[in-house]
């Protein structure tokens, strides 16, 4: 396990184990929406995104967390594992909400200069509380399908939906 792309549902905590998993393996992490959110929320134009992701991918090692489509083909090409973050939808929202409302009182930046505002929790474009409930049963159904693909044997896919799980992926 040296290559390793790690997807789930915002919330799920992908990025903290994607954190961790680089730092116990040595290897450097990328968080994709690090990249692809531009100052203003503006997204990075594909070209642009995936000449970045294709660079960092091009190394021995590395961790990319992210479920993004327009970079899975170069990031799942190169991966020798996925990490498959999915605990129940209840922990997701208890989690996501959390985060979100700190980072609001805080004013905590994410990227480039982004931050979360309290407004776009109630929009239904921009709420991340809102997409999470939404997509929660997408990226389940969408990570179950590739586990079996034949297309995707190339790679180890590794479900964490509790603690102990993810204590046998840290410690493994």
């Amino acid at each position: 396990m040296r290559r390793i792309s790690v997807v789930g549902n915002s919330g799920s905590g992908k990025s903290t184990i994607a954190a961790e998993l680089a730092r116990r393996l040595g290897v450097p992490w990328l968080e994709l929406d690090s990249i692809y959110h531009m100052p203003g929320w503006t997204p990075r134009p594909v070209e642009e995104f995936r000449a970045e992701v294709d660079a960092f991918t091009s190394g021995d090692g590395w961790v990319v967390d992210g479920n993004y489509s327009a970079v899975r083909d170069l990031v799942w090409a190169r991966s020798d594992t996925v990490v498959w973050v999915d605990p129940p939808k209840a922990t997701v929202m208890r989690r996501l909400s959390l985060r979100t409302l700190c980072r609001m009182a805080t004013g905590a930046e994410l990227w480039n200069g982004n931050r979360e505002r309290f407004g776009s929790l109630f929009t239904k474009d921009e709420s991340i509380l809102r997409w999470a409930w939404d997509n929660h049963r997408k990226y389940r159904d969408r990570y179950a399908k590739a586990a079996v693909d034949p297309a995707y044997a190339h790679l180890r896919f590794v479900r964490v939906t509790s603690r102990d799980d993810l204590a046998r992926v840290l410690d493994g």
